[in-house]
């Protein structure tokens, strides 16, 4: 007898319910042991507003099977190489969050310790003139990876930008092709079992029920299945990200296509800039301590560098997780599970990681704690790791121009945070990454060295290296990575390639 989940309700569509149910169907549905069914309501609007991706994404559609041009086609995608962060050191200040190490091989992970010993002597040159992912970025140009270790290709990694309804129609597709079912109702009521408290079933307006083994809660912020029903508590992280609403705006697409996304520090928050085949996504995220909602929404709509199309859209969030994120037999997936603001395009990973945790966690039908308990220890991890990479940006500034930054600027961080950057103050270190570390080593380097986090001294083993030599070869990599920049197609041109086959 299987001890499979003989039935696996999804309550609540968008990108979270679409993935959870592409993911299933790829992976569950080729037995007809299990059936798995998706509600949604189109009464129910979806926040939508998680279109920049970072590189995990392309593992997840890669899973999936997914032809990577028809993906271009239908969601209007773009490539995305790196970050831009503007104004957040001071004003005027731009560095890039890459996504690919810096150096033309990937073995040079120590690179950043010789341009610490050469700045110290002197020499002037940005960080990022070291990574082909940023000069790149720079120049409107892309490329793809290459698996060859000696290529100066290997050095790059890339994710996606794309309209996040458009995907989640894609994934619709797909899994209802697989055989998940879909059912178009709004969920009236929550049964639970007097038995154990476990989830029974979804009542729908009009009367219909939906019983089910195990429920995924992709409700978002209403959280009905894990908050509402099992009152799973929420740890709140507004003493260090105070950030609490969001105004956002479509606007007309820009010549030229920018193969990043950009982050704009404000006066009480930030906005974004994500641009796609057809418009550009923007959003301002802000305090509503520091900022009135008329004030913000008219910030947004001052810094758009295209016509807007149609009025903006407001969004209010409370940052931080649930204490569990699988209670009984439900597992919150998307924002029922957290909310992290998208400065570093992290909305969609967590949903990613959710799912593929589960699967690595599967639920039987004589269930386990130890499972739940497993799954509960990953994924606050990666919420916790992801926090601490978004509020270095907050801490590591040196803007003093309104009480904002005042803020943040003073505030206290996380223990772990701390110890990181202290290690990183000393000699330029960062330790290893966890398990469900989503951001690597060179990715800590490029935020703290974008944010003047500049160590007091650099690793002495650097000094085995005669100084000269070093001079030579990193302004021949200079030269190298610019010089092949410089030969990329631009964005539009490699993206009208891919989708042609080319």
């Amino acid at each position: 007898m299987s001890i499979l989940p003989r039935s696996i309700v999804i309550a609540g569509g968008g990108t979270a319910g679409w993935m959870a149910a592409a993911a299933l169907s790829r992976w569950l549905l080729k037995t007809k042991a299990c059936q798995v069914t998706l509600v949604e309501s189109p009464e129910i609007r979806t926040v939508g507003v998680g279109e920049a991706t970072i590189p995990p994404i392309r593992a997840f559609n890669e899973f999936l099977g997914i032809d990577e041009a028809d993906f271009f086609r239908q969601t209007q995608a773009t490539y995305k190489l790196s970050i831009q962060f503007r104004d957040w050191l001071r004003l005027g200040h731009t560095y890039y969050h890459p996504f690919g190490v810096h150096g033309t091989t990937p073995d040079f992970a120590h690179l950043h310790q010789f341009w610490l010993k050469l700045r110290q002597l002197g020499d002037t040159t940005p960080f990022d003139d070291y990574s082909l992912c940023a000069v790149a970025s720079m120049l409107n140009k892309c490329a793809d990876a290459s698996p060859d270790p000696k290529s100066i290709f290997s050095t790059l990694g890339s994710a996606y930008q794309f309209d996040a309804a458009l995907y989640a129609q894609y994934l619709r597709r797909y899994a209802e092709q697989r055989g998940v079912a879909r059912i178009e109702g709004k969920i009236a009521d929550v049964q639970l079992r007097g038995s154990d408290g476990h989830i029974e079933a979804l009542m729908l307006d009009g009367g219909r029920r939906l019983d089910a083994d195990f429920f995924i809660d992709c409700t978002g912020f209403r959280a009905l299945l894990i908050g509402q029903a099992l009152k799973t508590p929420y740890e709140e992280w507004t003493h260090w990200l105070p950030c609490d609403r969001a105004y956002t705006v479509h606007s007309a697409r820009a010549e030229p296509l920018t193969p990043y996304t950009r982050s704009t520090a404000q006066k009480a928050g930030w906005q974004w800039r994500i641009p796609l085949q057809h418009r550009i996504g923007n959003g301002y995220v802000y305090s509503s301590k520091y900022i009135g909602d008329e004030e913000a929404m008219a910030s947004l709509l001052a810094n758009l560098d295209t016509q807007a199309l149609g009025e903006p859209w407001q969004l209010r969030f409370t940052t931080g997780r649930r204490t569990k994120f699988w209670n009984k037999n439900c597992v919150a997936v998307g924002l029922s599970s957290g909310f992290l603001e998208p400065l570093e395009s992290t909305s969609i990973h967590l949903i990613q990681s959710s799912i593929l945790t589960l699967l690595v966690n599967f639920p039987s039908l004589t269930g386990d704690e130890a499972d739940a308990a497993q799954y509960n220890r990953n994924i606050a991890q990666d919420f916790e790791n992801i926090r601490d990479f978004v509020i270095l940006h907050y801490k590591a500034t040196e803007r003093n121009d309104s009480p904002f930054w005042d803020y943040v600027r003073a505030m206290d961080v996380p223990e772990t945070l701390q110890q990181k950057i202290d290690l990183f103050r000393s000699h330029g270190r960062v330790p290893p990454p966890s398990t469900y570390d989503v951001f690597k080593y060179s990715e800590w380097i490029a935020v703290m060295l974008g944010q003047n986090i500049i160590p007091r001294a650099y690793d002495p083993m650097v000094d085995v290296e005669d100084i000269d030599e070093v001079r030579r070869r990193f302004a021949a990599m200079r030269a190298h990575i610019r010089m092949t920049a410089e030969a990329l197609p631009t964005h539009d041109e490699f993206i009208a390639r891919r989708i042609g086959g080319v």
